[in-house]
């Protein structure tokens, strides 16, 4: 029934949907349920250690006998700079002196490892049937262990000229990263926010570029995007925001509400979080100090400063310093059960395809 199945016959899964690895907001819970809807379930890896990693696959398979994805970060990690985080917590000060922190006090550097050595001999034990990175690929030998443990690999392109390296570089399957996604983009070749295109133009020249499957990301959360998706070229579909209200993921009531009440228009791209790119719903801190701030620290550092900004704020009930990453397509989220949501995604672009080809 799907005009392309080359995703669903490389992963075994009902549907050519794939869950969003979401780190920070979701765990093998939420895996389990879009699982159990048909869809390929993404553990989000970037922020968890070896042995959580471990606990959480553990946990999966356990509950269900579907294929996984381990998702994991590979940029090229940058040693802090004292003199510019110094200059960003003197920026944040006044954030810091309005909460009644004391913006000198010992704070927990941010946690996003890239893929290395250590993550690599857990993903040899673990076997998962797909690997997907964030940020391009890691190092060739790293890689070909990868594969040597019988996984499948995907990667993130936000330009065809990334798609067509990925592929050169043994990618299995490319996630054509539309600007709408929420979350990071996942340049590697560029750094150039301007030229990011949209889903839209960016999935049919992916397709034309590669032979590789191509799964259409950004701005898709129900039927119509997934059968949009097809009539483009792709084989298949990743969804992250529409899954972001379901009561599978650990999402708080707070943004929940926040969630619910979003618009087309209230995302924006921002570096000012993280230090690094990424889509979400405009908070304080994006209005006031970004949403692209020079000043910013390289990625991850930019978050460290945030962090007791973010647990201060969200006691008063303030999102004001939380990064809520959530793609353009936000207010198409809905509050239900993942498995059912997955179901339904699925249902509905059948339904959609067939009148497009009546």
């Amino acid at each position: 029934m799907w005009p392309d199945r080359r995703l669903i016959d490389l992963f075994k899964t009902e549907f050519p949907i794939v869950l969003a690895p979401m780190a920070g907001v979701m765990d093998s819970e939420l895996v389990i349920a879009a699982a159990q809807g048909g869809a390929l379930g993404s553990l989000p890896c970037a922020m968890l250690s070896a042995e959580k990693a471990r606990e959480q696959i553990q946990i999966i398979r356990q509950r269900i006998s579907a294929p996984v994805n381990m998702n994991f970060f590979c940029h090229q990690a940058v040693p802090a700079d004292p003199l510019r985080e110094a200059r960003w917590k003197e920026r944040l000060a006044p954030y810091y002196n309005e909460l009644g922190l004391d913006p000198a006090a010992p704070i927990n550097a941010a946690n996003r490892a890239p893929f290395d050595a250590a993550v690599c001999s857990v993903v040899e034990e673990l076997k998962p049937e797909i690997v997907s990175f964030h940020f391009g690929l890691p190092e060739q030998s790293l890689l070909a262990r990868v594969r040597a443990a019988g996984c499948k690999v995907m990667s993130a392109a936000t330009t065809v000229r990334e798609a067509i390296w990925l592929e050169e570089h043994g990618t299995d399957v490319i996630i054509a990263q539309g600007a709408e996604a929420g979350g990071h983009r996942g340049m590697f070749l560029t750094e150039n926010i301007a030229e990011q295109p949209g889903t839209f133009a960016l999935v049919p020249q992916v397709v034309d570029a590669v032979s590789v499957p191509v799964i259409a990301a950004g701005g898709i959360a129900d039927g119509r995007g997934i059968a949009a998706a097809f009539a483009l070229g792709a084989a298949g579909v990743q969804i992250g925001t529409a899954y972001l209200r379901c009561p599978e993921s650990k999402v708080s009531a707070l943004a929940r509400t926040a969630l619910a009440q979003g618009w087309d228009d209230s995302t924006v791209i921002t570096n000012v979080m993280t230090g690094r790119p990424a889509r979400g719903l405009v908070n304080r801190a994006m209005g006031e100090v970004g949403p692209i701030s020079p000043d910013a620290p390289e990625f991850p550092h930019a978050a460290t400063a945030f962090g007791p900004l973010k647990a201060a704020a969200e006691k008063q009930g303030k999102l004001d310093f939380t990064n809520l990453w959530a793609g353009q397509a936000v207010r198409l989220g809905r509050d239900m059960p993942a498995a059912e949501l997955t179901r339904a995604l699925a249902g509905s672009a059948l339904a959609r395809l067939s009148q497009l080809a009546g």
